[in-house]
Formats: C-alpha cells, sequence, structure tokens
C-alpha cells in the first residue's frame, strides 16, 4: 500500500516536472568587461542570454536603463536588442561598447529581458540580468600616472644619471689607457 502511494507520488512529480520543463526560461548575464573603468575610454558590457527550458522562446527583447545619455556616450552596439526566436539549450551574446563621459561612483544595475516561454503563450514573461554592481570611473590622468610606461620619467632619470656614471667611468679610462 505504501509503495503504491509513494509510487504515484513520485510519477505525480516527474509528470509535473516535466511539463514545467516544457517552457522556455532564460537565464541572463550581465558583465563589465573591463578592469578598470576610466573617463573617456571605452567601457564594454557583455549581454549572454542562456536559453535553458524545453522549447524555444519567442520576441526576447533585452533593455538595459543602467548608463544614461548624459553620463555614457553609446560607441558600438545597441542598448536595446530584439531577437525573433531564441531556441531550446542555446544562448546568444550581444556586446555594447560606451564611453564614459564622468567620473564617479555608479550603480549598474540588472538589464530587464521580456519574452514568450512558447510559441502559443499569451504571457510576457519578465527576466533580470545579473548586476554588475557599483564601480568607480576614474579620471584618465590617474589611470595613466598609475599604469602608463613612464617613458619620460625614465628618459629624464637616465639623463640625470649619466653624469654620475659617465664622469668616473671616462676617468677611469683615461688613466687606463695612460698606462
Amino acid at each position: 500500500m505504501q509503495f503504491c502511494v509513494l509510487l504515484t507520488l513520485l510519477t505525480t512529480l516527474c509528470i509535473a516536472f516535466a511539463q514545467e520543463e516544457s517552457q522556455a526560461r532564460l537565464l541572463v548575464h550581465k558583465r563589465l568587461l573591463n578592469k578598470y573603468l576610466v573617463e573617456g575610454r571605452d567601457l564594454v558590457a557583455d549581454y549572454n542570454i542562456y536559453n535553458v527550458g524545453g522549447s524555444a522562446a519567442v520576441n526576447v527583447q533585452l533593455k538595459d536603463n543602467s548608463f544614461p545619455e548624459q553620463d555614457f556616450e553609446l560607441v558600438v552596439g545597441f542598448p536595446s536588442l530584439r531577437i525573433d526566436r531564441l531556441v531550446a539549450n542555446s544562448n546568444i551574446s550581444h556586446t555594447v561598447i560606451y564611453k564614459a563621459k564622468r567620473t564617479g561612483l555608479y550603480n549598474f544595475t540588472a538589464a530587464e529581458v521580456t519574452y514568450y516561454p512558447s510559441e502559443d503563450s499569451k504571457e510576457i514573461q519578465v527576466s533580470y540580468s545579473t548586476e554588475p554592481g557599483e564601480a568607480v570611473i576614474i579620471l584618465g590622468k590617474d589611470f595613466d600616472r598609475k599604469f602608463s610606461p613612464h617613458m619620460t620619467d625614465w628618459a629624464a632619470f637616465a639623463v640625470m644619471t649619466l653624469p654620475s656614471l659617465g664622469i668616473p667611468f671616462l676617468l677611469w679610462y683615461r688613466s687606463k689607457s695612460k698606462i
């Protein structure tokens, strides 16, 4: 008797999970590819959309409002994307390049994805991406000061150390050639 109840319960759960997997489920990953965010330089935002469901997602629309026009200039790409179909067990990548106009602390929020979970579905499903969170955009001068090769500094150092190394060498060389 208990075995029959357990078997019935297990069968019901399997059917419920099988029906749930017949619809599309989208996982969205948003990330900033730059290690350092610098004013006046490119900022690369990458979006990956994965369909882990059992059917195609229809009319997929990606919108990201975390890059306001007064603070970021759009260089390459589109901040919103529309895909007719994203088949089951597939993914798509979308990259947008911005240029930061101002420095400061910015909160990069999640992108919003809307889609129909199946071909015959009437209800729109809403999904949100991961949030990159807060990041600081630094001045270009500060970045150059910290990470540039400092060629002029090294050239000035070489010119300043040349007399202190060159004069003793010349004195030694002249005294050696007289002997």
